[in-house]
């Protein structure tokens, strides 16, 4: 079984914007499951605008990289892949929809995210970008 999501990867000052959703203790890369057949960047503006009240700026959106992984409370053989995108916004960042609580993350706040987001957090890490 694959669960396929989108992600949007904001790396401000060292630090990587996390998100976690209501009556859950863990935090994830803002984004999420796409719906029907919607394309990666359809599915990154509509749930990035759902979760967080922001706009990203369709033509500013690059993908960084794309994750797979099983772990902790996934049903048996699932897998997660999760495409990653940067991408400029416009509005202020604000909880909204499912969201509970937005944080912003170093590399040393890596195992409170699920193992496809520790993948993300080890490229960001080598690559210079989280702190």
């Amino acid at each position: 079984m694959l669960i396929d999501t989108v992600a949007w990867v904001r790396v401000e000052g060292g630090r990587i914007l996390c998100a976690r959703p209501r009556g859950k203790d863990v935090f994830y890369i803002p984004g999420g499951k796409r719906e029907g057949a919607e394309s990666d960047l359809q599915t990154l503006l509509r749930e990035i605008e759902e979760e967080l009240a922001v706009r990203i700026l369709p033509d500013t959106v690059a993908h960084v990289g794309t994750y797979e992984s099983g772990g902790p409370g996934l049903p048996d053989g699932a897998v997660v892949r999760m495409s990653c995108y940067t991408g400029d916004y416009r509005g202020r960042l604000a909880v909204s929809g499912e969201i509970e609580e937005v944080a912003w993350f170093s590399y040393a706040d890596r195992p409170l995210v699920p193992p496809v987001d520790q993948l993300l957090f080890d490229d960001l890490k080598s690559a210079g970008h989280l702190a």
